[in-house]
């Protein structure tokens, strides 16, 4: 069948309208080179490792290497900032992590609106943080903690790894708001440092990830008090939760992946499909658990309210707390 020239000429005029890149991404398959992976946190950091897992994976599965580029600084905002001003065309991922949602409030000038300009892909995994305090510390559990900060206000210190603004201390806000006490908060550029100056005795609270602290737990070096998260983990399942003892408190490192705002649904949605198959995978729900994380599987919908939901909560903590960046 012949088209008329008028309506070949309506045709061309309507293809020519639609965006750019949904033209080039209809036009060829995806991904048609390289996918780079932002990491806002330096090599070796649990979400660096994170990155890599999936990263194998999804090699494997799109067809295309995927190459990590660890671009560490301001709290994750100089990664943000370079995916946010990518092309939305699905070849460059950022790796989502607390400090996003965080950021979101501690910052005021930032360049971008995490929201709005990062569209969320999948929920990769949760990892609990957990209540850990120098041995030399009388507490033994959450109460006894408790009682011994407020007949000691501002004589404990509590480090941050990672500096103001982390999820180990906003973890620590968190617990100081709602158990109603003073504790002095003293960041650290790494959970490395931090961990060692707690083990030394320098400091005697943290917040860290499972994943950090697992090996010093178990040797003995540290005092695990509670999780943060609402339940048990499965690393530590003899240890009770912070709301055991606390009502209501629930904090929980959540990482994902995002893409600019504009990426072509179809390519979110095969992102999606082929990391929740990874998180199905025996092999990989196997290494997280050795890391004492947890998969988490999900859509883009699911993500992107798991990311607003975050964003609230801890804004409302900054606000309160008056907390402000380094």
């Amino acid at each position: 069948m012949t088209l008329s020239r008028r309506r070949f000429q309506g045709l061309a005029v309507g293809a020519l309208s639609l965006p750019i890149v949904s033209r080039l991404a209809w036009a060829q398959p995806y991904p048609s080179r390289p996918v780079r992976v932002l990491v806002g946190f330096a090599a070796g950091s649990g979400i660096d490792i994170l990155a890599r897992l999936m990263g194998q994976w999804l090699t494997e599965r799109l067809g295309q290497p995927l190459v990590i580029e660890n671009r560490p600084g301001a709290g994750t905002n100089i990664a943000t900032e370079a995916v946010v001003r990518s092309a939305p065309d699905g070849h460059t991922l950022l790796m989502v992590t607390p400090a996003n949602t965080i950021n979101a409030t501690l910052y005021d000038n930032l360049n971008f609106n995490f929201i709005r300009d990062i569209a969320p892909v999948a929920s990769i995994a949760r990892t609990p943080c957990v209540l850990v305090v120098n041995p030399s510390v009388q507490a033994k559990s959450v109460p006894e903690l408790i009682a011994h900060a407020k007949a000691n206000p501002g004589k404990l210190s509590m480090a941050s790894g990672g500096g103001t603004g982390t999820a180990s201390h906003m973890a620590g806000e968190l617990f100081k708001m709602m158990a109603g006490v003073d504790m002095v908060h003293v960041p650290y550029r790494g959970g490395g440092p931090a961990l060692t100056d707690l083990i030394g005795g320098q400091v005697q609270v943290m917040f860290p990830t499972t994943t950090a602290a697992i090996e010093y737990i178990r040797a003995g070096k540290l005092r695990p008090l509670a999780v943060t998260t609402a339940t048990r983990s499965q690393t530590l399942p003899d240890i009770p939760t912070v709301g055991d003892f606390v009502p209501g408190y629930e904090s929980t490192v959540t990482d994902g992946v995002g893409v600019p705002k504009n990426t072509p649904p179809e390519i979110i949605d095969r992102l999606n499909r082929e990391i929740n198959a990874g998180l199905a995978d025996p092999s990989i729900t196997a290494r997280l658990a050795s890391l004492g994380v947890t998969a988490l599987p999900g859509s883009p919908t699911d993500f992107g309210r798991l990311i607003a939901e975050e964003t609230a909560k801890w804004g409302k903590v900054i606000r309160a707390a008056n907390i402000k960046p380094d």
